[in-house]
C-alpha cells in the first residue's frame, strides 16, 4: 500500500480547524471523486482514497494520488476526519448507513450527489458524532469513470452547499474551504431549492440534448459543425446515472418539461402563422434570460 506522508493510527483529533489539518477520505474515485482528489493534492493534511474497483486503485497508488488508497471502507475511513462521499447517486444512501459501522468516531460527512431529497434525509439520521452537510458541484463530463479525472474540472464552477440543522459552524468553514480549494465559489441552498434550480440547469439541458440528437437525420452528419456539437454534447451522460438523477427528481423535471414544450408550441405557432414579430419577441426574450442568467452566475451567485 502506497503511503507519501504520516499517516495517524488512531482516530484524528476532533474537530478539523481548516481543510490543511483535515484527514480527508474521498469514498468513490471515478469522475467527481478522481478530479476531486487531484484537485485537493497537498491541499490537506492526508488524503485517503476509497473505491470498490481493484483498478481503480491501482491506478491510483501508481499516480501516487492519494496517501493510502484502499477497496475496503473499513481500513481506511476510520482515520478520516473528513469523509466526502463522490460515489455514483444511487450508491450514496447506502454508503451513509455504512458510515458508522466502519467508523467508530467523528467526522464531518459530505456528499457531492446530483439530488438532495433522496440523500440529506438519510444523512439526518446519522449518529450524532457525525457532522453532516450536503454538497453539489456544478461541474462533470459527459463521459464518466476515474481516466477522464482532471484537476481543473471544479474551477470557476459554482458548488451548491447545503446545511442541515446539525451543521456546525467548523463543518460550514470547512466545506468554504474545500470549495475554494479546488477554485469553485460556494452557493448556499435548502435542499428543495437546490433541487428545483438543478432540474431546470442540469437536466432539462440533458433531455434536450438527448432528443435533439435523437431526431437528427444521419444523413445530416457532413454539416455537423460547433453548434451542433455544443448543443447535443451532453446527450452522451451516462443513462444509469440520469436514471437515478430524473427518478429522485421527478415532479420539477416533468415541470421544467411541460414549460419547455409550452415554448416550443409559442415558436411553432408562431412559425406556422409567419409571424416573425412573435418569433422575435421569443427570441429576443430567450437571449435577454440568458444574459441574465450567466451575469448572475459571473457574480457568484442569486441575483
Amino acid at each position: 500500500m502506497q503511503t507519501n506522508q504520516a499517516i495517524p493510527d488512531s482516530e484524528p483529533s476532533w474537530e478539523p480547524e481548516s481543510l490543511t489539518s483535515a484527514t480527508v477520505a474521498i469514498w468513490g474515485i471515478g469522475l467527481m471523486g478522481g478530479s476531486l482528489a487531484m484537485a485537493l493534492r497537498g491541499k490537506t493534511a492526508a488524503l485517503l482514497g476509497i473505491d470498490p474497483d481493484e483498478q481503480v486503485c491501482r491506478q491510483c497508488k501508481e499516480k501516487r494520488l492519494f496517501d493510502r488508497v484502499s477497496t475496503n471502507p473499513a481500513e481506511l475511513l476510520p482515520l478520516a476526519n473528513f469523509i466526502i462521499l463522490c460515489a455514483p447517486l444511487g450508491s450514496i444512501p447506502a454508503l451513509i448507513k455504512q458510515i458508522p459501522l466502519y467508523h467508530p468516531g467523528r467526522s464531518v460527512v459530505m456528499d457531492i450527489g446530483s439530488t438532495k431529497n433522496n440523500i440529506l434525509p438519510i444523512m439526518e439520521e446519522l449518529p450524532e458524532r457525525f457532522i453532516p452537510i450536503g454538497g453539489h458541484p456544478m461541474s462533470g463530463k459527459e463521459v464518466s469513470s476515474f481516466s477522464n479525472a482532471d484537476a481543473d474540472l471544479y474551477k470557476g464552477c459554482s458548488f451548491a452547499l447545503l446545511p442541515l440543522s446539525r451543521t456546525t459552524r467548523p463543518a460550514l468553514n470547512l466545506a468554504i474551504q474545500l470549495v475554494k480549494a479546488v477554485g469553485a465559489h460556494p452557493v448556499w441552498m435548502d435542499p428543495s431549492e437546490h433541487d428545483r434550480w438543478a432540474s431546470a440547469i442540469s437536466a432539462l439541458p440533458y433531455l434536450v440534448a438527448n432528443c435533439l440528437s435523437g431526431v437528427t437525420p444521419l444523413e445530416a452528419a457532413p454539416l455537423v459543425g460547433p453548434g451542433y456539437k455544443s448543443t447535443t454534447r451532453l446527450a452522451a451522460e451516462n443513462i444509469e446515472m440520469m436514471h437515478y438523477i430524473l427518478g429522485n427528481n421527478r415532479e420539477n423535471v416533468i415541470a421544467d418539461l411541460k414549460n419547455f414544450q409550452a415554448r416550443l408550441e409559442l415558436i411553432k405557432k408562431a412559425l406556422e402563422k409567419d409571424d416573425f414579430d412573435a418569433l422575435t419577441n421569443l427570441f429576443e426574450e430567450g437571449a435577454s434570460r440568458r444574459i441574465s442568467i450567466m451575469n448572475s452566475f459571473e457574480q457568484g451567485g442569486k441575483s
